[in-house]
């Protein structure tokens, strides 16, 4: 798996967490440099720990499933991917993020529940044969770490305008990844990235 395919696959992972960063932004006061900060470290670390605890757990599996990895990591993109647009195309607006607590339990809550699909994409990652996952994790780790602190700062200037739209684009890419992976294994496509 090519850097690029990790880089866009990192920035899709990270379109929950800068949907809820968007949220909370909505809901603080003054977003300054400290929310920021508290918020990307939150979810960019979350959003890192959870691909490698994820890749370890499929690591273990992958001797039992190898003939079916490339179809694993289709269904696992394909569905985290359409949960993301199914959210995006709802109406609900931050109910779970509403409070402008930074504290660590709503935050720790936060971070784990936007993590989830990143967990299972790091189960999808150890039937892949070519997936640096040093490289995936810390991609995945840094960009949301900056994704969400921007989005404490995008809903506090402008609110709910860029939530929606992030999480549809994030679900949007977690299915073209998949799909990708498997016309690459099937031989159907042969694209350098």
């Amino acid at each position: 798996m090519s850097l690029l395919t990790l880089f866009i696959t990192a920035v899709g992972l990270s379109m929950d967490a800068f949907a809820v960063a968007v949220c909370k932004g909505l809901a603080v006061r003054k977003a300054g440099m400290k929310q920021m900060a508290l918020a990307g470290l939150w979810f960019g670390g979350f959003q890192a720990l959870m691909p490698a605890l994820g890749y370890l757990f499929g690591s273990t599996l992958k001797v039992y499933v190898e003939k079916y990895d490339h179809w694993i990591a289709f269904i696992l993109l394909g569905i985290i991917g359409a949960n993301m647009i199914k959210e995006a195309l709802s109406k609900e607006d931050c109910e779970d993020c509403s409070s402008a607590s930074m504290g660590m339990k709503e935050m720790f809550t936060l971070a784990v529940a936007t993590s989830i699909d990143a967990l299972i994409v790091g189960v999808g990652y150890a039937f892949l044969p070519d997936v640096n996952i040093v490289a995936a994790v810390g991609f995945i780790g840094i960009i949301t770490f900056v994704l969400s602190g921007v989005g404490i700062k995008i809903g506090n200037i402008f609110g709910l305008k860029f939530k929606k739209k992030a999480e549809l684009a994030g679900g949007i890419i977690l299915i073209l990844m998949g799909v990708k992976i498997l016309l690459e294994h099937l031989g159907v496509l042969n694209i350098g990235f």
